[in-house]
């Protein structure tokens, strides 16, 4: 059955699935896979399928925010997905982490409305833990810069408190925040599925969100460096896991 959002069916994908935000980050997902196919671009959610060292990896775009994402992740599990690695940007909350670092949450703060939808706030929203031990052992084998804890998800970047509930996550250690993992975690929980979120820094603790986003655009910097980084890890990640 063809999904009515992301118009795919069991045929055109892989039970191994990457969920970037971005449907140009999937272009960039493919120039890393043989044999590519595109199977699908219909409002935000851009498809392809591919090979990565023989193994069969899809990429879906899933826009912006909890709710798109969740459209996402489950008609992909209801055409098979067994495992999804979302890689996405983030802003940091933490003075050392750098343009560039990545963050494997373990853990995210459900501070958005899609997850709620599903469970009272109380239910924590948590990777796999066998998965996200194949990525951390790969993001070391790959020598990267990363960071590994709790992350807070948020629905909006123009609330008008933003700066001080920022800087509230900041004292309560958060690392960072983004827009989807509290609803891929929530989701992955609830559904039986392996799951995992491998996050980009694209904003420095307390600099301006807009301009550093904006940045994304430039070829060659450090965000587009740590872009390339958090794919390769997430398609080795899937690797490792499909010998098991």
């Amino acid at each position: 059955m063809v999904q009515p959002h992301i118009r795919c069916s069991k045929e055109d994908v892989s039970s191994m699935v990457i969920m970037p935000g971005d449907p140009k980050r999937v272009d960039r997902i493919g120039e890393f896979l043989e044999d590519v196919k595109e199977v699908s671009y219909n409002r935000e959610f851009k498809t392809i399928t591919g090979y990565y060292k023989g193994v069969k990896i899809t990429a879906t775009s899933t826009g912006i925010g909890g709710a798109s994402a969740a459209i996402a992740i489950e008609e992909h599990v209801a055409i098979g997905a067994k495992y999804i690695i979302r890689v996405g940007s983030c802003g940091a909350l933490q003075s050392h982490i750098q343009i560039g670092d990545l963050i494997l949450p373990t853990s995210a703060i459900r501070d958005e409305g899609a997850s709620k939808m599903y469970v009272e706030s109380s239910y924590p929203a948590s990777c796999d833990v066998e998965l996200a031990t194949i990525m951390i052992q790969k993001a070391k084998e790959l020598n990267y810069n990363f960071y590994t804890g709790i992350v807070r998800s948020h629905d909006s970047f123009y609330i008008d408190d933003y700066e001080e509930v920022s800087k509230y996550w900041s004292q309560k250690n958060v690392l960072g925040s983004d827009m989807e993992t509290a609803t891929l975690f929530t989701l992955g929980s609830i559904r039986g599925i392996k799951v995992a979120s491998i996050l980009n820094n694209v904003v420095l603790f307390e600099e301006n969100t807009a301009s550093s986003i904006n940045n994304l655009v430039d070829e060659g910097n450090a965000e587009m460096q740590g872009e390339e980084n958090e794919i390769i890890l997430a398609l080795e990640t899937l690797y490792e896991a499909s010998k098991s």
